[in-house]
């Protein structure tokens, strides 16, 4: 049985009831107290939401928004380039990026995108299989820039 319930914040929300063995719900219960979160329910719907964003991202066609996370070697030749050509050829999916200077020889760059979750996750290969390219990760959410993406506008 489901039962809509309103929270503070006027979003309708439903209720509904797990069951769970006493091991799980102690384990959830310190990472509620831990991470402060103000609920058991904010907890889980968090780990709900972080699920369909992976499970959207399998699907591939999903357009979403995320962050391609590299570390890399700032003295490698040619790299810069090679990862600034890769945002100018993918230019209707990279939206932004910052870099900083962690080390005299390391830098991290941080690059906003948005589209399909399967160009994405080809974008974030091609850049993360640089030489030079220490360790990279893509990032991926269910959700959209207001309209960037050729695909978001229509």
């Amino acid at each position: 049985m489901k039962e809509t319930v309103k929270k503070a914040t006027s979003i309708p929300v439903s209720r509904v009831s797990i069951s769970l063995p006493p091991p799980l719900l102690g384990e959830l219960d310190r990472m509620v107290e831990s991470r402060g979160y103000e609920s058991r329910s904010q907890a889980i719907g968090e780990m709900v939401n972080y699920q369909l964003s992976e499970h959207k991202r399998t699907l591939g066609n999903e357009v979403m928004v995320g962050t391609i996370t590299l570390l890399y070697d700032r003295l490698t030749r040619d790299l810069q380039k090679n990862l600034a050509d890769l945002q100018y050829r993918n230019i209707d999916e990279v939206i932004s990026s910052l870099h900083v200077h962690l080390t005299e020889d390391q830098l991290l760059e941080v690059i906003l995108v948005q589209g399909p979750a399967a160009k994405l996750q080809e974008v974030a290969n091609e850049m993360i299989t640089l030489r030079g390219i220490i360790t990279g990760r893509l990032q991926l959410l269910a959700a959209a820039i207001p309209p960037v993406h050729p695909l978001t506008a229509t």
